[in-house]
């Protein structure tokens, strides 16, 4: 049985001529459009992850300054 994939679903349910001369082996004319598609799809996935960085670093550094802010008013009133 074959797999389906759901690039596959999303083609078929855009338009199932163009799904079905993909079956056939023909090749997309707008071949330029979909590699620069799937580079804006890249860079924004990087995009995110960078951003998840830094809000787990942002997280960190607060947690760091209040593991400091505590031992400091701890030492101060000992």
């Amino acid at each position: 049985m074959k797999t389906i994939r759901a690039s596959e679903l999303g083609t078929y349910l855009y338009c199932q001529r163009a799904w079905w001369y993909q079956k056939l082996g023909y090749e997309s004319q707008s071949r330029a459009e979909l590699l620069a598609g799937q580079e804006q799809h890249v860079r924004h996935g990087r995009a995110v992850m960078g951003t998840g960085c830094l809000k787990a670093l942002a997280y960190g550094m607060l947690l760091l300054a209040l593991v400091f802010i505590a031992v400091y008013i701890t030492a101060r009133l000992l």
